[in-house]
């Protein structure tokens, strides 16, 4: 797609697994990038949708094993679109919350999923729209996620015209302090008491199948309700073509636009008290373009 700014090499950082982002960075530096040989390399979050917690979490690290391994050795600038102190030139695809691309993949999905009811049961059936929740001391601190989440589903259902009701729901709630709701389970016990059992849960925040959709969607929300046949779950993601286009798409106008991050990279959450959060900002942002909270 794009020969102009080839070759392209794909590496893969967690968060948490392996590979791990030390290990990528590592590899990075086999392949004869940084520690003096410059190059170019594009961060690309694969949630959608920015959370400080997730994108900004990955980021922060990111950034700190940047640090570590060439901010203080060579010597050079802490800004993102510089390089020339042979370190690696990173750019961010921070978030992308209503790509078409993106909201196209998840209607496909639904649409699919809506016609394997009756017919005169379709317009009738109430899409739950289902992301990981937040603890409200994140949402109080101004995360912009719950938010970038509502985009998504809004544009899903535009591009849809509004074809069926539908609610945003959020799951995986841990410990005992407050999160951001209605609960995804507490919402489909509560619709099946009203007699409402044609449901299709589907999931907004996460690209790919994991625990989070193979085992509490399917396995716990949809096959505890007593009514499997009329729950359902749209497809994840996965290896979608028009999803897989959309990844495709998303990179290359990143590349041409000549961009460091979005706008919003640099905005930090009013709440935010993290050093580690507005380093790492600055870093990807630059220095002009960071916002700082009182």
């Amino acid at each position: 797609m794009s020969p102009e700014t080839a070759p392209h090499k794909p590496y893969v950082a967690f968060r948490y697994a392996n590979p791990l982002t030390e290990e990528m960075y590592n590899k990075l530096f086999e392949d004869g990038f940084g520690q003096g040989r410059g190059g170019r390399a594009v961060a690309f979050t694969q949630y959608p949708q920015y959370s400080c917690s997730t994108t900004g979490s990955s980021l922060n690290e990111l950034w700190k094993w940047r640090q570590r391994l060439e901010g203080k050795s060579s010597g050079g600038s802490d800004i993102a679109g510089g390089g020339n102190d042979g370190s690696i030139h990173w750019s961010v695809i921070d978030r992308w919350p209503a790509h078409p691309g993106l909201v196209d993949a998840i209607a496909l999905n639904i649409e699919e999923q809506l016609a394997s009811y009756p017919k005169e049961k379709q317009k009738n059936v109430v899409l739950l729209f289902s992301a990981h929740s937040l603890p409200m001391s994140v949402v109080n601190r101004g995360d912009p996620y719950p938010a970038e989440v509502a985009a998504t589903v809004y544009a899903v259902m535009q591009r849809m015209k509004f074809s069926n009701p539908y609610r945003l729901v959020w799951q995986s709630q841990v410990g005992p302090s407050p999160w951001l709701g209605a609960q995804t389970s507490d919402t489909v016990s509560s619709y099946i008491k009203e007699g409402q059992t044609d449901l299709i849960l589907v999931p907004v925040a996460f690209t790919s199948d994991h625990i989070e959709t193979l085992y509490e969607l399917d396995e716990e929300v949809i096959g505890e309700s007593g009514h499997k046949d009329t729950i359902k779950r749209s497809e994840s993601l996965n290896d979608s073509p028009v999803f897989i286009q959309a990844l495709a798409d998303i990179a290359k106008a990143h590349m041409e636009s000549g961009e460091t991050c979005s706008k919003q990279m640099g905005l930090r959450c009013p709440g935010c008290t993290s050093e580690r959060c507005a380093e790492s900002k600055k870093f990807f942002a630059g220095p002009g373009e960071t916002f700082a909270t009182s």
